[in-house]
């Protein structure tokens, strides 16, 4: 990915945006952010899941998170131990304060789940924490 200024000095439009795997999993595209445009506050981009998939368990630090789901479903488990669970659907927001340990799983076998976001921290992957520990607490998309 081609590196820019690390201060964004001019508007600029972003036509696309190579995909890449996170740490947590899913495969995400950058669109906005330090890398692609010199941003210091903020990651935007497209998160995709394939069917059948989920992320690691993690949290992270220091940064919010906001997605809005343009297609498909997901269960989110998120809390100290991963015990809340919530499903969010096509049209829904989703919100993960700073420090939130979470998962996402995408159940359907045949549909992917794909949502818009923005971070607070404009490298996105910086801030993620994985918890191996907790990943065993959330059943897998198989289930």
């Amino acid at each position: 990915m081609e590196q820019v200024a690390d201060v964004a000095s001019t508007c600029r439009v972003i036509r696309s945006a190579d995909q890449y795997q996170g740490k947590q999993g899913p495969s995400y595209a950058g669109g906005i952010s330090a890398d692609t445009v010199g941003s210091r506050a903020i990651w935007l981009g497209m998160v995709t899941m394939p069917p059948g998939t989920r992320t690691k368990a993690h949290l992270h630090e220091g940064h919010e998170t906001a997605f809005y789901v343009l297609s498909g479903e997901c269960d989110l488990w998120y809390g100290e131990e991963l015990q809340e669970r919530d499903v969010a659907r096509a049209g829904d927001y989703i919100y993960i304060p700073a420090g939130i340990s979470h998962v996402a799983v995408n159940r359907s076998q045949t549909e992917p789940f794909v949502v818009v976001g923005g971070r607070t921290d404009p490298r996105e992957q910086e801030s993620v924490l994985l918890q191996p520990e907790l990943d065993a607490r959330v059943p897998g998309a198989g289930s």
